[in-house]
């Protein structure tokens, strides 16, 4: 029976560990009462679950000569490449221990207490996805704002930003051009958006430059065809989200393939943002990406309030709206009255 006490208090330890890792990961790497409250409770009930066979577990344990040590050593399957790997690794680890103790007390005749550890380990898995959702970013609904000091009427790219994000958009694209303004100009503007959008719960993305985006911790960056590509990102930064400009189906399917987190689909109207900006796509493309593109998509180029509607209609829940926002005299009435015109509609299809 000391062999079964032994499998009992190495699992303890395991569960233990896993829950400290991600309590420490969710109070200071990526912040989060609610879920750092809920690893913290755990871990406490785990303990006092198993406190009656403290004496035995520690009578029984053999630390130096588990063979486990040495392969443990000799191994890299431990590598974690993201944030999403880390989590993931430290939830597995959890739940494995937690089934283990679970099926190890039924040998000790403690049946009760077996079934109550089945109950954490079901908890475990609800929380699980509950910490996943909060590190893998997704797109929000509704408008997508970009910041255009050019089409601002004298405004600051800080300005708008704040207007925006006072406004209630959810998610701010920082797009300059090194013809405007330096990379250090850029870079202090980013840093400053970025304080703005984390304060509000925003999430922020750059257009075109990853070390701007790195150094000014942002969410993610937005890069056209030409730009680096998702994998050659990746190698430099596996958190970023990626989002890639397309005018094509096929340059949609290559994105997904790729590994973008979302994509761009434009100019679906005429603009005059982009001095290099292709020939307007239309709404066909939308409507492929609604029913065949499985990766969140935004619409961006030349919508205003008066064909919003047309882009909705497509089955589009995410928009860039850029000069109906920032050549508005007053930003966030315009933002507001956008709104309206997107819940109605909402509320006419549901």
């Amino acid at each position: 029976m000391n062999n079964v006490y032994r499998i009992i208090d190495a699992n303890s330890n395991r569960i233990s560990e896993g829950l400290r890792t991600l309590e420490d990961f969710f109070r200071f790497a990526s912040p989060d009462k609610q879920i750092n409250e809920k690893l913290r409770d755990l871990r406490h009930h785990v303990r006092g679950a198993l406190k009656e066979f403290d004496s035995m577990m520690i009578s029984s344990r053999d630390s130096l000569n588990d063979n486990g040590l040495v392969l443990s050593q000799l191994s890299d399957i431990d590598r974690r490449s993201s944030r999403k790997e880390f989590i993931t690794a430290n939830f597995k680890r959890i739940e494995e221990a937690l089934r283990s103790i679970e099926e190890n007390l039924k040998l000790t005749g403690k049946n009760e207490k077996s079934k109550f550890i089945e109950s954490l380990r079901f908890s475990v898995y609800e929380l699980e996805k509950q910490a996943l959702s909060k590190i893998i970013k997704r797109i929000p609904a509704g408008i997508y704002g970009i910041t255009a000091e050019e089409f601002s009427k004298g405004r600051s790219n800080l300005f708008v930003a704040k207007e925006m994000i006072s406004a209630g958009i959810n998610i701010i694209q920082y797009r300059e051009k090194e013809e405007r303004k330096s990379r250090n100009t850029m870079l202090q503007e980013c840093r400053e958006i970025r304080k703005m959008t984390r304060d509000a719960g925003a999430m922020f993305i750059v257009n075109d430059y990853l070390d701007i985006a790195l150094l000014s911790e942002a969410d993610g960056i937005h890069c056209g065809q030409t730009d680096l590509s998702v994998s050659e990102i990746r190698q430099l930064s596996s958190d970023l989200m990626i989002g890639i400009s397309t005018e094509t189906q096929d340059q949609g399917k290559k994105a997904v393939l790729d590994g973008a987190d979302y994509i761009g689909i434009g100019p679906i109207f005429k603009t005059g943002t982009k001095k290099d900006a292709a020939d307007p796509v239309g709404l066909n493309y939308l409507k492929y990406a609604a029913q065949n593109i499985n990766i969140p998509f935004v619409a961006i180029g030349g919508i205003k309030a008066h064909n919003l509607e047309q882009v909705l209609m497509t089955g589009t829940s995410s928009i860039a709206i850029i000069t109906d926002i920032t050549e508005a005299d007053d930003i966030k009435a315009k933002i507001s009255s956008l709104n309206e015109i997107i819940r109605k509609y909402n509320k006419t299809t549901e």
